[in-house]
């Protein structure tokens, strides 16, 4: 009975920013627990190495071309994608983009460039896969990339902290609005993972040490360290969860 409400088989889910970091190893853990996934990218000659490995674990996968920031066209392959697929199970809205930046040097161009893929794209694709959810009747979850900035500021970050702030309470506003159609809508909120995005920080030791002593379990996060909370947000282990955002950050925030 345990073992078989973590059973993602027969979903269909969609990783957003599936090409590399967390939203590559996401999207292997949900195949990894028996779903069929769908992984996107701007270009969909970055995913050839994520669809190599969830086809080592034994897992099938859907590479598509996708960017969150062109609403009508991305609006537009979700709905084929839902028709291919015989409808949509888990969303996680991952794709995301940060540029660390003065405040006081921020223009336009950057704010509307972040916002833009990290909460407008966010909203819409959620948006789109709620649709798909509800002609179908049965459902679904989906399950938001929140920050530590969703919750702490933090400077040089100001775009991205106040997107992700937003997508925190876009989480909890859908998850009201949506739980009539058997939508749930929650969120996760990483700490300190190194990736492509986050590699220019860990190259420095003195950052690095700085950071450690701020995180009670001592270590850094390691993208593997999702998976199960993906997971278990996205089917039946969670039936009676949603407009929650679960930090995944070693004790960060509850020792600050």
């Amino acid at each position: 009975m345990v073992q078989s409400i973590f059973d993602l088989t027969g979903k269909n889910a969609l990783v957003t920013g599936a090409s590399r970091g967390l939203g590559r190893s996401i999207a292997i853990g949900l195949a990894e627990a028996g779903a069929e996934v769908a992984i996107s990218s701007r270009h969909l000659g970055d995913l050839s190495e994520t669809e190599s490995l969830i086809a080592e674990v034994g897992g099938t996968s859907h590479p598509v071309e996708l960017d969150v920031c062109e609403v009508a066209a991305m609006q537009a392959r979700i709905d084929r994608l839902c028709e291919e697929l015989g409808g949509l199970d888990v969303l996680v809205n991952n794709a995301g983009y940060e540029e660390v930046c003065p405040s006081l040097q921020v223009d336009e161009e950057l704010w509307d460039k972040i916002t833009g893929t990290n909460l407008k794209g966010a909203f819409f694709c959620a948006q789109s896969a709620a649709k798909t959810m509800v002609r179908s009747g049965r459902g679904g979850s989906i399950i938001n990339v929140c920050s530590l900035t969703s919750y702490v500021g933090v400077p040089t970050a100001v775009p991205y902290g106040s997107s992700k702030s937003g997508m925190l309470g876009m989480t909890r506003a859908l998850a009201t609005e949506w739980a009539s159609q058997k939508i749930r809508v929650n969120a996760i909120a990483p700490g300190y993972f190194r990736t492509d995005l986050t590699d220019a920080f860990y190259q420095d030791p003195s950052w690095q040490n700085s950071m450690l002593e701020k995180i009670p379990l001592g270590t850094f996060g390691d993208s593997n360290d999702l998976k199960g909370t993906v997971i278990y947000l996205s089917g039946q282990s969670s039936n009676y969860v949603t407009g929650q955002c679960i930090a995944i950050d070693g004790g960060f925030l509850a020792s600050i």
